[in-house]
């Protein structure tokens, strides 16, 4: 599944638009995160505190030594910035192995704000009971912002995460989810073969 709408890529550069209220996060205390951003990645961001629009370049060319995966690994920081996520939960995404999904819930229940607010309350749960479920059967980070969900993680788990988080958009008991993601965790810690009773 997955979510790309954040992202538009030029060749060279990626555009992503994130909510206003998110840029003093992206930019961070003295313009730290921002810099981290930069520093680690070998990546340049300008940001419109305006429009909400942040584009990212490579500091050097591919032909000077700059790598064009980290435009890419720019872009997922920024894209979980912008959902939500605290720079210290989006940095996770510096590591290979970690991977950012963003699933959008109004393409499955529309724009109606009730039905944004019905879903986002069943995937967070009483006290934020299911958020947690999901997030520690599966390893993941959850953030549910706006009208999307976003999922940070290793590609296995993620897509576990997903499908149980598309589960409950569509209307899937809490219980059988609960179930599924139990499910993952007890293949995960198997190793893919669960034990038979």
């Amino acid at each position: 599944m997955g979510f790309s709408g954040w992202g538009e890529f030029t060749g060279t550069s990626f555009v992503v638009h994130i909510p206003k209220e998110r840029i003093g996060v992206l930019i961070g205390q003295q313009g730290r995160v921002k810099k981290e951003i930069e520093d680690r990645l070998g990546v340049q961001l300008k940001i419109d505190s305006g429009s909400g629009t942040v584009v990212i370049n490579l500091s050097k060319s591919p032909h000077e030594g700059g790598d064009p995966a980290a435009l890419f690994k720019a872009k997922d920081i920024v894209t979980a910035i912008a959902r939500g996520f605290s720079p210290e939960r989006a940095f996770k995404l510096f590591d290979e192995d970690t991977i950012l999904s963003v699933v959008d819930i109004s393409e499955y229940v529309g724009r109606s704000a009730n039905n944004l607010v019905r879903v986002r309350s069943r995937l967070i749960g009483t006290g934020g009971k299911t958020r947690r479920i999901i997030e520690e059967n599966c390893h993941v980070e959850l953030s549910i912002y706006g009208d999307t969900v976003a999922i940070i993680g290793e590609y296995n788990d993620v897509r576990a995460a997903e499908e149980a988080v598309i589960a409950l958009i569509k209307g899937a008991p809490h219980g059988a989810v609960y179930k599924m993601v139990d499910e993952h965790a007890r293949r995960r810690k198997t190793g893919g073969l669960v034990r038979p009773f």
